[in-house]
């Protein structure tokens, strides 16, 4: 989340980057932390103004008791227990503006980036590169969710009725093209250096906090009342916490990892064309990148591994288009966010397979993860991760 001093150091610029979000009462909610903030320094002072007359009045006992001013000495003691009771209740002021400043600070999103273009949604995306060309067939096309069932890839009707829409089940060649596909990614992912993680995809409240899922995100994650735990949206989730509350070396810069999981999404609202065969699933496969990085060089590891996420549509030999999101239409915890786009030529439309996105230190300050740097000052990291790749729509793609 964004924090008090980075809200001092850079507050119109911080305005700026909510108001692409459509944070519209931006300014207000800023001079409102910042009034609370205040308070809480001034309680704060007061209370170690408290804490110093209460040291100095105890300082005094002993010496007021060898002088033999007992009676002297014992009213001193009282005093010195009222100061520490004030003591007390200042700290507890303290603690509940504390409190007050990190509840509102969770819920604001993170500040768009100064490169990020005006817009309300989709329709403000920027197209900032497309490759190849729009594939050419010599008669109609069959969508997908046809292909599928006439070869028996995938059984939609069986997966309704084992679990619900949105849960399918991949039969022969579409089991083995699903196994396939997520073995070249990680293989790839290996190969350009990220380390495999197979991390658990039920994670705790303070995992979905720590990624910015919760309490943004909380009515479209699948919930486990019973244990309190979530299933994973993304494998960003667990494996970007596996650094929370870390004090990081330098040295260890950049970590790089990449994890294969399925993915669980209620994906509530959604309908229509959006959601017909593979476009839109409740449960899918997905292989995830993640790193861990110097705050310096973190829009320059964006635009390497947006290249990187590029490589393996070309490889697939996708014609595929890279977009950059506008304000409006990027995730709660981003500050700018690259969507990999691939043609569908059956439905004759594009079809986001891919988010690479830079949170800058928003994921950071909630995980408390940082290190120190060369001055032995403790600051904090910044974290990225990209979808690399999605399965469902790059198999709705190929077929």
């Amino acid at each position: 989340m964004l924090t008090i001093a980075q809200i001092r150091e850079k507050k119109d610029a911080v305005i700026s980057g909510l108001k692409k979000k459509k944070v519209h009462d931006a300014e207000q909610l800023l001079n409102e932390l910042l009034e609370l903030d205040d308070n809480r320094r001034q309680r704060q002072k007061e209370r170690d103004d408290l804490q110093a007359c209460a040291n100095k009045a105890s300082d005094s006992i002993g010496i007021l008791m060898s002088q033999g001013k007992k009676e002297e000495a014992e009213k001193t003691r009282q005093e010195v227990m009222s100061l520490k009771e004030n003591v007390k209740q200042k700290e507890a002021e303290v603690k509940g503006i504390e409190d007050a400043i990190k509840e509102k600070l969770s819920v604001i999103p993170n500040a768009a980036h100064a490169l990020v273009p005006e817009g309300d949604d989709a329709s403000g995306n920027k197209v900032v590169y497309i490759y190849g060309e729009k594939p050419i067939f010599k008669t109609y096309p069959k969508p997908h969710w046809d292909l599928a069932k006439e070869y028996q890839l995938i059984d939609f009707e069986l997966g309704n009725k084992v679990t619900g829409a949105g849960f399918p089940v991949y039969t022969n060649k579409g089991a083995k093209l699903q196994r396939a596909l997520i073995n070249f990614f990680l293989d790839e992912a290996e190969k350009a250096g990220y380390i495999e993680i197979q991390p658990p995809i039920l994670v705790n409240a303070d995992s979905g906090f720590g990624t910015g899922q919760l309490p943004d995100k909380d009515g479209q994650m699948y919930y486990v009342n019973l244990d309190e735990l979530y299933l994973i949206p993304t494998a960003e989730v667990p494996i970007t916490n596996l650094y929370r509350n870390n004090l990081l070396k330098e040295s260890e810069l950049p970590i790089k990892n990449c994890g294969y999981t399925p993915c669980f999404r209620r994906e509530a609202g959604s309908h229509g064309k959006d959601v017909r065969g593979l476009n839109r699933l409740h449960q899918f496969d997905k292989v995830e990148i993640v790193q861990i990085v110097h705050p310096e060089k973190s829009y320059e590891v964006l635009e390497e591994m947006r290249e990187y996420v590029a490589g393996l549509l070309k490889k697939l030999e996708l014609h595929f288009r890279t977009v950059l999101l506008c304000g409006g239409d990027m995730g709660f915890a981003s500050a700018m966010t690259y969507d990999m786009e691939v043609w569908s030529g059956a439905q004759e439309r594009w079809l986001e397979v891919s988010s690479i996105s830079n949170f800058e230190s928003y994921q950071a300050v909630r995980m408390q993860c940082r290190f120190k740097d060369a001055t032995g000052k403790n600051r904090y990291v910044h974290t990225l991760n990209g979808s690399a790749l999605a399965l469902p729509r790059i198999v709705a793609c190929l077929l």
